[in-house]
């Protein structure tokens, strides 16, 4: 008979023999050679079977060699055996952990911590979750608690300090670095020159600036910290930064040459800071200025005066060019700034240069110097009306003109120049103007420079990708992946062509083309889509998902796209290793970076687009019930006997038809699969779960709807789309005053676009369903509602639409087809009024596009109107090559 466990709840310890072979459990855990922790832990309890804390540590084993539903049990066994034992409830809180149940596995470390008080670590995992789930008053509690038990510790200093900074007490954490350092011997290597010293003195750097009003004195701590700092680039930028904030301009001025120095002449922030401290900008400018992406400076960001643009060519001229003349940013960013003649000289020589160097992406580079201005900020323009209009891209078409007529002449790029051009130059100025027909629109003269090109040099790569870009925007999906798929076949070894093709196939609905071309560069054993998911491919997961939605495969769309927001919470949990490492480095600037990188980690523009996709499908579902419904049973009480026995007969038929088809399914899976399975050590993969998402076809689609507009409306609030989608989500749960407030938000952010007028008028026209509501509430409602439609009702405020369209020949197509269809909602019997809103408005207004054509053509077969094949020639005459357009 085995013995009674010798604790049984009133801790009384194991006998040595057994107590050092749960010491060996512990070790064998933690050195990860559970086979030997299990069988040491199935020694002890075979004398002590009911022992709490060895069938928890045996669970949480198990666990790890990947037997949750066993551990879960054996730990909750072993807790209920002795619920007085703080290594039982930190176990638990481990096993929670490990399943991400961040909030339960807190409560378990508080309920050990009141057991065992004094546990080291047990409060450092507490202080691990607390961080991670932004728990910040509890992480700086926990943090002081392991302090003040030991304070000798490095890491416990640094870890307060950051608990202090990210809870907002920017002087307490000040405060703790200053009293670390007074701890420190004389010669202590955190007071000598090196990496953890450097970092740590730039960190109470960073937390003295980010107290308002204090940058002086953080630029006089710059001064004292100098001669321990080792990354002296991080060192010259916040001084910079620091003097143009004080006014300092003369100074950073200074400072911004030393960078230069230094070599980073290609760096277009530090041109930035330079500019500003020429001009003596303000401190809010400079600091947008320095977070411009790219290549772009204060001159392509903001409107400067012809004294301004003189002032800083002058600089330019007398303290770079003459000791970086050989940089290419220092010869590109005075363009922006040059007018006239000399602008067009310029430009003249820049642009000969870049074709005789044979530079691809020249195109893409001239367009920075096709500016339009907006709420007082330069805009790259995207619009084809507004670039042809530009007298930036003028020059540029006429100097490529010009270019080419030489080249085909001569073979010279200027008619008075000495020396012939070799053949690539020509080649290459054909290249750049077929780009520059890209961007106005003109994709027929396009292709047919390119078809010149090839002609010239088949062997090149560029050529097929731009090819395949201008088919594709004019209608050809099909073509356009065949274009480049051939571009593709001449250079196997490039990723990134490959990756194109993939993507086009996608688009044109080709998903196992596609598969079979990404798979080129994954693993060759096992399976490819797993090793895709694997690699967290956020790109392909998304084309697939959307290429699934076109041909109504919901499940295996929401699948796709469910995949990628795994991604982003492996990304959120990832930050975990990090807690404890960054602070043992001393890398607390770059962890308080990630920190700030993981709190908006979901406003990523794959996240945005993987949440808007399964909203969308959900919503499609909920407006389309009897998409779900088709495998349901039919209601077999109303039907005569012989109906439900035919019914009966259809329904098994289809039953056994399913279920073939999934075991051939499953056995074609299990044969490709088990090199992958091996890989992954006998595993099975997230993506092995409900493959086809026939489970998340059965949610609710109004509840998965709600839960991530809620998340986008929370962290992606400068998308129009956002608050599209969350007015689409609340009107259909009849959340009225939520879909006011997502109106209210898309009138903020552009009153003029289709997004907007449509869930105007959709809102205005359910106004009286608002059903009984609080006295309050419905006349915030009503207000909103008539503040929304101007005063006026909703015929009248559309008309006015109707007006306002008409008199704008170049309002975009997509407002014209909303307010056609608005017009049909409120009158129908206006269909010609409607149609012609349409026609009539041409293809000469903003926003026209393959894709707005065919939801205009869509429109007008919903309105049935008799002028569908005369927007269809129409469309056919400016888009010769488009498909499916009839």
């Amino acid at each position: 008979m085995p013995e009674t466990n010798p604790q049984n709840g009133a801790g009384r310890p194991l006998p040595k023999k057994e107590a050092d072979l749960f010491k060996n459990v512990i070790k064998h855990y933690e050195t990860k050679q559970y086979k030997k922790a299990i069988k040491q832990a199935d020694t002890i309890l075979k004398k002590f079977p009911n022992h709490g804390e060895t069938l928890a540590m045996k669970g949480l084993v198990l666990n790890n060699m990947a037997k949750r539903d066993e551990a879960h049990a054996l730990v909750k066994q072993g807790l209920m055996n002795d619920m007085r034992s703080h290594v039982c409830w930190h176990v638990y809180g481990l096993l929670h952990r490990s399943d991400r149940n961040y909030n339960e596995a807190i409560k378990a470390y508080k309920q050990a911590l009141r057991i065992e008080a004094d546990s080291l670590q047990i409060l450092r995992d507490l202080s691990m979750l607390q961080i991670q789930m932004r728990d910040l008053d509890g992480f700086a509690v926990t943090r002081h608690n392991i302090l003040t038990m030991k304070p000798n510790g490095k890491i416990n200093w640094l870890a307060f300090a950051l608990a202090k900074h990210l809870n907002g007490d920017l002087r307490g954490a000040i405060s703790v670095i200053d009293i670390y350092l007074g701890t420190l011997t004389e010669g202590a290597p955190e007071l000598s020159r090196g990496f953890e010293a450097s970092e740590l003195a730039m960190y109470r750097n960073q937390i003295l600036s980010e107290i308002p009003d204090n940058t002086k004195e953080a630029l006089e701590h710059l001064e004292t910290c100098k001669p321990i700092v080792v990354d002296e680039t991080s060192w010259l930028i916040s001084k910079t930064r620091f003097q143009l904030t004080l006014g300092q301009h003369a100074e950073a001025k200074e400072t911004a040459l030393r960078m230069f120095k230094r070599g980073m002449t290609e760096n277009s922030r530090i041109h930035s800071l330079y500019m500003c401290a020429v001009l003596g900008l303000d401190k809010e400018t400079c600091d947008k200025a320095y977070d411009l992406p790219g290549t772009r400076s204060i001159a392509s960001f903001i409107p400067l005066t012809s004294e301004q643009k003189q002032q800083l060519l002058d600089a330019y001229q007398n303290e770079i060019f003459p000791e970086y003349e050989r940089s290419a940013a220092v010869k590109r960013i005075p363009l922006n700034l040059v007018e006239g003649d000399r602008f067009r000289n310029s430009l003249d020589v820049y642009m000969r240069k870049s074709l005789v160097k044979g530079v691809p992406s020249l195109c893409l580079e001239l367009s920075s110097f096709v500016l339009v201005e907006k709420d007082g900020k330069y805009e790259i323009a995207s619009d084809p009306l507004d670039i042809k209009e530009h007298s930036a891209f003028k020059l540029i078409v006429e100097l490529a003109d010009g270019y080419i007529s030489c080249l085909e002449a001569n073979s010279k790029l200027l008619a008075d120049d000495e020396f012939e051009e070799p053949p690539s130059t020509e080649l290459w100025a054909w290249y750049l103007r077929a780009g520059l027909h890209e961007l106005a629109g003109e994709y027929e003269s396009g292709i047919a420079l390119l078809d010149k090109c090839i002609e010239h040099t088949p062997t090149l790569v560029d050529l097929y990708e731009l090819k395949g870009r201008l088919i594709r925007s004019s209608g050809d999906m099909k073509s356009a992946v065949d274009i480049l798929d051939k571009g593709r076949d001449l250079d196997r070894q490039d990723r990134y062509i490959n990756n194109q093709t993939t993507k086009y196939m996608l688009e044109a609905g080709m998903d196992a083309d596609a598969l079979d071309r990404i798979s080129m560069f994954t693993k060759h054993e096992g399976n490819p889509e797993a090793n895709l998911y694997d690699m967290q491919c956020s790109w392909y997961e998304l084309g697939l998902a959307a290429c699934y939605a076109r041909q109504e495969k919901w499940g295996k769309a929401l699948r796709k796209y469910a995949c990628v927001v795994k991604h982003f919470d492996d990304f959120h949990e990832d930050q975990f290793d990090f807690h404890s490492y960054c602070i043992r480095k001393v890398t607390l600037r770059a962890y308080t970076q990630v920190l700030k990188f993981e709190d908006n980690l979901w406003s990523e523009d794959y996240y945005f687009s993987a949440a808007s996709g399964i909203i969308k499908i959900y919503l499609y579902l909920y407006d389309n019930p009897a998409t779900t419904q088709q495998d349901a049973e039919p209601d077999y009480s109303k039907m005569t006997a012989a109906e439900r026995k035919k019914a009966k007969a259809i329904a098994r038929k289809k039953k056994k038809q399913a279920e073939k088809k999934k075991a051939e399914r499953e056995k074609k899976e299990g044969a490709n699969g088990d090199k992958g399975d091996q890989a992954n050590g006998g595993k099975k993969t997230d993506l092995d779960e409900d493959p086809n998402g026939e489970e998340m076809m059965k949610r609710d689609p109004l509840e998965e709807g709600k839960k991530y507009s809620a998340i986008l409306s929370k962290h992606c609030q400068n998308k129009l789309e956002t608050w599209a989608l969350q007015y689409d989500v609340s009107i259909r749960r009849k959340k009225w005053l939520l879909a006011l407030q997502a109106l209210f938000k898309l009138q903020k952010m552009d009153s003029g676009s289709s997004e907007f007028f449509q869930r105007v008028v959709d809102f205005g026209l359910k106004a009286s369903d608002f059903g009984e509501q609080a006295p309050a509430v419905k006349a915030v409602l009503t207000d909103g509602c008539a503040e929304l439609l101007q005063k006026l009702s909703v015929p009248d405020f559309v008309n006015q639409a109707v007006e306002k369209v008409q008199a704008n020949k170049i309002a975009s197509l997509p407002l014209r087809v909303a307010v056609a269809e608005a017009l049909m909602l409120t009158n129908t019997s206006a269909v010609d009024a409607a149609t012609a809103l349409i026609i009539k408005g041409g293809l000469d207004g903003r926003d026209t596009s393959v894709e707005s054509c065919r939801k205009a053509l869509a429109a007008l077969k919903g309105f049935k109107s008799k002028s569908v094949p005369e927007w269809v020639s129409a469309v056919k005459q400016r888009y010769p090559r488009i498909t499916d357009f009839s």
